[in-house]
């Protein structure tokens, strides 16, 4: 029951949104988008045309992972051998398998940050008002970068040495996105965080983080499983790119401003008497 209350607080019910929506951001953003394919052939071992589900992809026989040929077929040229592709469904199975862990492993990583700033949030709950404002004054900041105002903050650190490609690596290289990725998605990775210490404990930090992550990770599964279809999807969001940042952008300053204004904290307390007028049917 306990459990339940903590989860189902007004406050958390109405920072949750945020932290999924904060979560879509990031993955739109123009620094993690563009490089989603390639996170996909290497958590998946699959090529973009296997991903595509392409049966035209051709590889030469020294190339060929699996060493295996489709031979007295006609279309197959002298030198050149055409992959054997798994069935759609196990094709589908290891993308799904290999998204998932890519992203488990950066949601140990969040999830972790949450309840840390949770767990602060808790212990310094007396200055928490003080503090709360003045992070309000971070995220107003981390806002007007992401809409441009204040430019060279959307940078990233990245990895130059990658796993060895396959499903094993997955979940590592979820946790060095996490880690790597950082100042990148850095913005509204911030808001979370700073939600997650008002929540005051780190449970519900956690819980917010892994929010986040659902809205982060969401994405890249369903983008793994309807990769052909997710193409044109991914183009169309790239070209606009600037409308998703000054949207993020746009979020941050918002949230910044209620915390600055002690608004958020408002928010929470009218969330909360709300729900205490419903009780949970058994």
């Amino acid at each position: 029951m306990a459990v339940m209350e903590s989860l189902t607080s007004g406050s958390l019910l109405l920072a949750a949104p945020i932290a999924f929506a904060a979560g879509a951001v990031s993955f739109l953003s123009p620094c993690v988008l563009p490089l989603v394919p390639g996170y996909l052939s290497y958590v998946t071992g699959l090529s973009g045309a296997e991903l595509a589900d392409d049966p035209r992809a051709t590889r030469s026989d020294s190339s060929s992972r699996s060493g295996e040929t489709v031979a007295g077929k006609s279309g197959v040229h002298t030198g050149v051998a055409t992959l054997v592709y798994p069935g759609a469904p196990r094709r589908r199975s290891r993308v799904l398998a290999g998204s998932v862990l890519f992203v488990a492993g950066f949601t140990v990583v969040f999830v972790a940050y949450g309840a840390l700033f949770g767990a602060l949030g808790g212990a310094l709950i007396a200055y928490q008002a003080p503090i709360s404002r003045a992070l309000g004054v971070v995220v107003i900041g981390l806002g007007l970068a992401f809409l441009g105002v204040l430019p060279g903050m959307q940078r990233e650190w990245r990895l130059q040495r990658m796993p060895t490609i396959g499903l094993w690596s997955a979940p590592l290289l979820g946790v060095l996105f996490g880690l790597g990725w950082t100042p990148c998605i850095g913005p509204t990775l911030a808001v979370v965080q700073t939600l997650a210490f008002t929540q005051a404990s780190a449970a519900r930090g956690a819980a917010l983080s892994a929010v986040y992550c659902l809205g982060l990770g969401l994405p890249f599964v369903l983008v793994g499983l309807l990769f052909r279809r997710a193409l044109g999807a991914i183009g169309w969001v790239r070209r606009h790119s600037l409308t998703v940042m000054r949207l993020g952008g746009a979020l941050l300053l918002v949230i910044g401003v209620l915390l600055v204004t002690g608004l958020w904290d408002e928010l929470t307390i009218g969330m909360r008497s709300w729900v205490a007028g419903y009780g949970v049917l058994l």
